[in-house]
């Protein structure tokens, strides 16, 4: 599957499910300062999905997680585990998140996924080397699930 490449804003992005670029879910969410794609969706969306994805308790690295989008206009949110416990991602981690994101988004029959640049942010890895991961893991997988990454870009 070859990914769409945009710029944009993931919350406006024309999809029926966003990822988001979480943590391994150790740390009470009403503990961590918003902020990326995280901040965004709570300022936004409230922080129902969080709720959600707290009771889940930890993600293994590279897993992910199914929630409601609050009161964003998504069917759900993918809750990525894309960093580790020292904020670091990857590229098994981003790989890993990218496989188990699509993963649940084909079980549900989501028709459309939008994905930011995972690990790019908070993780510390160079943003050019995570796209191009996220790209090559995509690749190779066989979904129908249409996908698109979301370069970070504002006005």
């Amino acid at each position: 599957m070859t990914p769409e490449l945009v710029d944009g804003d993931l919350l406006d992005q024309p999809v029926s499910v966003i990822v988001n670029a979480w943590n391994r879910n150790v740390i009470p969410w009403w503990l961590l300062l918003p902020q990326g794609v995280s901040g965004a969706i709570k300022r936004r969306g409230g922080i129902r999905p969080f709720i959600e994805v707290a009771r889940h308790g930890p993600i293994p690295l590279g897993g992910a997680v199914r929630t409601g989008p609050g009161r964003l206009p998504f069917r759900a949110i993918l809750h990525v585990a894309a960093i580790n416990l020292l904020w670091r991602a990857s590229e098994r981690s981003i790989a890993d998140s990218v496989r188990n994101a699509v993963a649940l988004a084909t079980a549900a029959g989501d028709d459309s996924l939008a994905f930011p640049v995972l690990g790019a942010g908070s993780g510390g890895y160079p943003h050019d080397a995570a796209l191009a991961v996220m790209q090559r893991t995509l690749a190779e997988i066989d979904s129908p699930v249409r996908m698109r990454i979301v370069r970070f870009r504002v006005g």
